[in-house]
């Protein structure tokens, strides 16, 4: 029997050859039936993978076999490959694209100069220290609009790109001597804001290590995460456990719902959350 399932991970070092990685690991994928998104940059690889679960093990084992690649920490979820309509394998200046590349550095242990990593139980000791600790939801605003961290500072972000200009702005300055904890889906764009916050002078920065999916695998609904979590495959969003609360609201009814869709509005945007009635109607 197929046991469907889909496979997460990051890597940030230094790549000599990202066209070489990215040729092995398309013919890798390829070999194994596996369809997904992968991004290799100078500074890393960026992965999502699924299929069923002995080709994906094989794929994990043999990119693992690269030395550069032996540590990577990989989170597993439901799903496969039938939840992407291709496989994808890219070269890209990031893994993330904030637009900045030439002021990330990497070296063997990551990125330099990031936030202070926090297993999801650090996260709740922190809180419980400090009364002043700020959660940044480093995601973009349809994705928060589903799913977040509970009291979370969300910036009004289409594209991961707006954040160097939102903090640039001075929008968050008042944070500065705040502990900020920047958190995401998987991890990988906390590793890239927090030294982006840190070189704009956050004197108290942490990233949640693993992301939401970390979290959500220790704590379900049951800690600070509320709604759903928005993923980058045909799924769209996906929960960590029945009977959590719901909080997107539809674009056009404000009813409550986690359905996120194609909906192109007046400035012609893509992504909406809107429920499945409207959207019924809408296309009727």
């Amino acid at each position: 029997m197929s046991t469907p399932k889909i496979v997460l991970f990051y890597v940030f070092t230094p790549l000599a050859d990202p066209e070489a990685i990215r040729l092995w690991q398309h013919a890798l994928c390829e070999s194994l039936g596996l369809r997904g998104r992968i991004i290799v940059a100078p500074h890393g690889i960026n992965a999502t993978v699924g299929g069923d679960i002995r080709p994906v093990k094989r794929y994990v084992k043999a990119t693992r076999s690269y030395p550069a690649f032996a540590g990577m920490d990989v989170t597993w979820s439901d799903g496969g490959g039938d939840d992407f309509p291709r496989l994808s394998v890219r070269t890209r200046p990031e893994i993330v694209s904030f637009g900045r590349p030439d002021e990330i550095s990497v070296d063997e242990r990551g990125v330099v100069d990031g936030g202070n990593r926090l297993q999801p139980t650090q996260l709740h000791e922190l809180m419980a220290d400090r009364d002043d600790v700020v959660l940044f939801d480093g995601r973009n605003a349809i994705e928060s609009a589903v799913g977040r961290m509970r009291g979370a500072v969300r910036p009004d972000a289409t594209t991961t790109a707006d954040f160097v200009d939102i903090l640039d702005s001075g929008r968050y300055d008042h944070l500065k001597d705040r502990p900020v904890v920047t958190y995401c889906t998987g991890g990988v764009r906390c590793e890239v804001l927090s030294a982006l916050m840190t070189a704009r002078g956050f004197r108290d920065v942490y990233q949640l290590d693993g992301g939401i999916v970390r979290y959500g695998e220790q704590f379900g609904d049951r800690g600070l995460w509320e709604g759903a979590l928005y993923v980058f495959d045909g799924r769209m969003t996906t929960r960590f456990g029945e009977g959590g609360a719901t909080v997107g609201r539809c674009r056009v009814c404000a009813s409550p719902t986690d359905n996120v869709a194609n909906f192109p509005d007046e400035l012609g945007r893509e992504l909406a959350v809107v429920c499945a009635d409207c959207l019924a109607r809408a296309a009727s």
